[in-house]
């Protein structure tokens, strides 16, 4: 039983840990610069 409670509280640390991470890298969807990718589509 100790096991199962052990695994539980490793995988809940992991996804708030995740989840913080996410949020402050900036994970987040960003509307592309028409400029910028300009300047890399012509030869």
């Amino acid at each position: 039983m100790f096991i199962v409670i052990a695994i539980a509280a490793l995988s809940l640390w992991g996804l708030v840990a995740t989840v913080i991470e996410l949020r402050r890298d900036g994970y987040r969807r960003v509307p592309t610069d028409p400029e910028r990718a300009a300047l890399h589509s012509s030869p």
